[in-house]
């Protein structure tokens, strides 16, 4: 860059109060490519350690990280606008995910002993793929981060972890909790880049797998600049997350965990819920007692300890909701919420009422195409066929939900519902014992669980013939 000549930033605008919150100078070509040679150079030891090592390393990072967990939990919601009262919560489900992994390294990570044979020692080890991009949103900033980066050096890679401009701050933490734990410079980094720089690093010879997390939109873009390269893209993406409460449902239980798993974080979640198919034998008084309970919410400034929904992350992606909301209106669906009983509420501002909508279908948008916001459509079916079919009418599949008291039921539709994940009696939640996945335009890959590690190691075969 010429001398005198200004270097393109990095704004973060806080959805709190529409500030610049923080602004960092974005990686030159230079810097992006010293990063990935400081990866490279701090892998060729770290692949060689012992599994054990590395836990332990992991551990004391996640250890630093948990040190400074008020501070990290103020910055979500300065950042992202999450209620201050909550964003404590992905302090505590990063360190979950982080030991959990932790834990079951050592063993996931062992050689495969192929058994006896004759005359010969056969065996797969599970090695390293060598620099890991973990490119990470601002919805949850930490909980999605963490699936791909601590894995990921468990199983003996380096990894450079970019955050959205939303919340830059993140990776910052991430790296400097690395440094505290003793970890090489180069071993766990942050980067703030352009998209364009991003998606140019994708496509780079330096870079061995990308772990994205984000819109369905941008996956497509990550995919095709990877698509020249035979390296691994995992990818999860959007969701349009249903619910369907059978006859049988304890309704107080589904309707408090229904309200919680849409509101929640403001509704910006990817397996939050958007949709919710009801019978008809209980939609009138479930959907009395959901209404009623959303009208509960407080909505105002996140930092206020009162405040249970903030606003959302721009004035825009408020917007987008209102805009599905009138459609459905217009359409004949009927809102059951009065946003003038929520004076934070300001059409032009990230700052919006949660609205329940009934008398909805699928030929309105807000019950197909993603909302992420705090907004969720309810309506009436006659059987588990009807909302097999409906569940399934859609471009997602991350996680869906059934409640009832039937585990048999549960188990029966689940086979046929088109999702990474299927719970009963609860939602929008991620267990780090189980596959985190999706299908359809939720995306693909694995992260989590004794699965995830494979995404993040190759095998390579040791075939001996003893003399």
């Amino acid at each position: 860059m010429a001398p005198g000549s200004s270097r393109a930033t990095l704004r973060c605008v806080s959805p709190v109060d529409g500030r610049v919150y923080v602004e960092r100078p974005l990686a030159s070509e230079s810097e992006i490519a010293a990063s990935l040679d400081r990866a490279r150079h701090a892998h060729t030891r770290w692949r060689t350690l012992p599994a054990r090592e590395r836990a332990a390393a992991c551990s004391r990072l996640v250890d630093a990280f948990v040190a400074r967990g008020a501070e990290i939990a103020s910055e979500i919601t300065w950042q992202m606008g999450r209620p201050a009262r909550h964003s404590p919560n992905e302090v505590r489900g990063f360190e979950e995910r982080a030991r959990h992994m932790i834990g079951i390294a050592e063993e996931a990570l062992a050689r495969i002993d192929c058994g006896p044979k004759p005359g010969f020692h056969r065996f797969i080890r599970r090695e390293p793929l060598g620099v890991v991009l973990s490119i990470a949103p601002w919805n949850y900033p930490y909980l999605t981060a963490v699936n791909s980066v601590v894995p990921a050096l468990l199983a003996g890679n380096a990894v450079i972890v970019r955050h959205s401009a939303q919340t830059p701050l993140c990776s910052e933490r991430m790296a400097e909790a690395g440094l505290s734990a003793g970890l090489d410079p180069g071993l766990l980094q942050a980067l703030h880049a352009s998209h364009a720089d991003t998606l140019r690093l994708v496509g780079s010879p330096g870079v061995d797998f990308v772990a994205f997390t984000g819109s369905v939109g941008v996956g497509r873009a990550v995919q095709r600049a990877a698509s020249e390269r035979f390296i691994g893209v995992g990818l999860e993406l959007g969701g349009k997350d249903p619910a369907y409460v059978r006859p049988d449902a304890d309704l107080e239980h589904a309707v408090a965990n229904l309200v919680d798993g849409a509101f929640y974080n403001a509704g910006q979640s990817c397996c939050g819920i958007e949709r919710i198919y009801v019978h008809a034998d209980v939609h009138d008084a479930f959907v009395e007692s959901y209404a009623g309970q959303v009208e509960r919410y407080r909505l105002g400034n996140p930092t206020d300890p009162e405040v249970d929904l903030g606003p959302v992350v721009r004035a825009e992606a408020a917007a987008l909701v209102r805009e599905q909301t009138a459609e459905a209106l217009a359409r004949g669906a009927m809102a059951l919420v009065d946003p003038r009983a929520f004076p934070a509420d300001a059409p032009g501002t990230p700052y919006l009422a949660p609205q329940v909508l009934v008398d909805v279908d699928h030929g309105m948008r807000v019950m197909t195409e993603e909302s992420f916001g705090p907004v969720v459509g309810i309506q009436r079916v006659r059987g588990d066929d009807e909302a097999v079919a409906l569940m399934n009418d859609s471009a997602y599949g991350l996680t869906a939900s059934v409640w009832t008291r039937d585990e048999g039921a549960a188990l029966a539709i689940g086979d046929r519902v088109e999702t990474g994940t299927w719970f009963m009696n609860r939602c929008d939640f991620l267990d780090p014992a189980l596959a985190w996945t999706g299908v359809k335009d939720s995306g693909r890959g694995c992260t989590l669980s004794r699965v995830g590690f494979e995404a993040l190691t190759r095998p390579k075969s040791f075939h001996l013939r003893l003399a």
